[in-house]
C-alpha cells in the first residue's frame, strides 16, 4: 500500500476532487478507479474525507490513503540513448527526440525517456511523481521533439516544480501551421479539458483547466505560418488544441485534424503543392526550442535553446520555395 499527495494549485481551485485526480493520474489509473476511491473514503482534503463533488481551494493538500500497488508498476532501466544538453548533480536538461514516450501509460510499458533516464542516472533521479515518473517534471507529447528538464534530487524537483507552476520556467516552442492568423503576435486563451466524444483528445471548453499560449507570427507561407508560442500555463496538447481550435492545426498533426482534414479545406492547385509537407515533416511540426528557469540550489539563471530540427528545417525552405513560386507549377490534380 501507498499513498498518494496532492498540492492543490491556484489554477486548480474551484475544480472538482474527482476532475483533479483523474487528469492528474489519467496515465496511470482509470476514472474507475478512482471514483472507487471516493467510494471506499480513501480520499482526504486537509485530513478530512471528502466525497468527489469536493470543490478543491488552492493551497489545500489531497491525499490518497492506503493505494494499491498496481501489477508491473516497477519502472525497469533500458539503455536508450540520450541527448544530454547539461548535467549537473541536481538536474538534467534533455533534447528530447520525436517518437520518444516520456513516461509508461495509457498501454505503453517500455521505450520511454524515464526508463532511459533510470538507465543513465540509476538511483539518483527525484521520487516526487512516483516510481514511473522517476526524475520527470514536465512532459512533452510523443511526436514532439525539444528542451525538457529532469530533476535528480527531490529539492530540486520541488523547486523547478514550483518555478512551472508559477510561470517562472520557460518554454518556448517553434511550429509550423496551416494557415494564418490576423495580426503578427497576441494570445490563445480557451480552457482546457478531455473532449467527451474522443478521450485520447483534448479540447476548448467551458469546464476546462484556464489556459493562455502567447503566440507571434515567424514567418508567413503559401497555405502556412510559422510561430514562435510561449506558455503561460501547461496543458495537456495546449499548443496543439489552441492553434486547431482557432483553425490552424499544427502541419502533421493526426489527432487535431493536422493531416488530409487540413488539406482538404485548401483550394486544389495550393493542395497539390503543399500535400508535400505531410512527408517532409512526418509527424507533427512543433518543436521546444527554449527552455529557462533559475537552478534550484544555486539561483542561477539558466538559459537552453537548440536549432530547428530537420523536418521542420526542411519544411521551411520547401514553403518558402512554394510561396517565391520557385517550384514549376502543377495542374492542380
Amino acid at each position: 500500500m501507498a499513498s498518494l499527495s496532492f498540492d492543490v494549485d491556484e489554477e486548480s481551485a474551484g475544480t472538482r476532487a474527482d476532475r483533479f485526480l483523474q487528469n492528474a493520474l489519467r496515465d496511470e489509473w482509470s476514472r474507475t478507479d478512482v471514483q472507487r476511491w471516493f467510494d471506499e473514503g480513501l480520499v482526504e482534503l486537509d485530513g478530512k474525507k471528502i466525497k468527489k463533488n469536493h470543490e478543491l481551494r488552492a493551497g489545500a493538500k489531497l491525499v490518497v490513503a492506503d493505494v494499491p500497488e498496481k501489477p508491473g508498476s516497477d519502472l525497469v532501466p533500458e539503455e536508450i540513448p540520450l541527448d544530454v544538453v547539461y548535467e549537473d548533480d541536481d538536474l538534467l536538461v534533455i533534447d528530447k527526440p520525436k517518437g520518444l514516450v516520456v513516461h509508461p501509460g495509457s498501454g505503453v510499458t517500455t521505450g520511454t525517456l524515464a526508463a532511459a533516464l533510470l538507465w543513465r542516472c540509476r538511483e539518483n533521479l527525484s521520487s516526487v511523481n512516483g516510481p514511473l515518473r522517476p526524475g520527470i517534471v514536465h512532459r512533452l507529447d510523443k511526436e514532439t521533439s525539444g528542451l525538457m528538464v529532469a530533476a535528480k534530487t527531490d529539492a530540486a524537483h520541488r523547486g523547478l516544480a514550483e518555478q512551472l507552476r508559477t510561470h517562472r520556467l520557460h518554454r518556448v516552442y517553434r511550429a509550423i501551421a496551416w494557415g494564418a492568423p490576423d495580426g503578427d503576435e497576441g494570445v490563445f486563451e480557451g480552457n482546457i479539458g478531455r473532449d467527451a466524444r474522443n478521450r485520447l483528445k483534448m479540447c476548448v471548453c467551458a469546464e476546462g483547466r484556464p489556459a493562455r499560449t502567447h503566440w507571434r507570427v515567424v514567418e508567413r507561407f503559401l497555405g502556412a505560418t510559422e510561430f514562435e508560442l510561449k506558455l503561460e500555463t501547461g496543458r495537456t496538447h495546449q499548443i496543439r488544441v489552441h492553434l486547431a481550435h482557432n483553425r490552424m492545426p499544427v502541419v502533421g498533426d493526426p489527432l487535431y485534424r493536422g493531416r488530409e482534414q487540413a488539406l482538404n479545406q485548401i483550394q486544389p492547385m495550393q493542395r497539390a503543392l503543399l500535400r508535400p509537407l505531410l512527408s517532409i515533416c512526418g509527424s507533427q511540426a512543433l518543436q521546444a526550442v527554449e527552455l529557462a528557469f533559475d537552478h534550484p540550489t544555486t539561483g542561477k539563471e539558466m538559459r537552453f535553446s537548440v536549432p530547428p530540427e530537420t523536418e521542420i528545417e526542411r519544411a521551411r525552405e520547401y514553403l518558402r520555395k512554394i510561396t517565391a513560386g520557385s517550384l514549376p507549377k502543377t495542374d492542380g490534380r
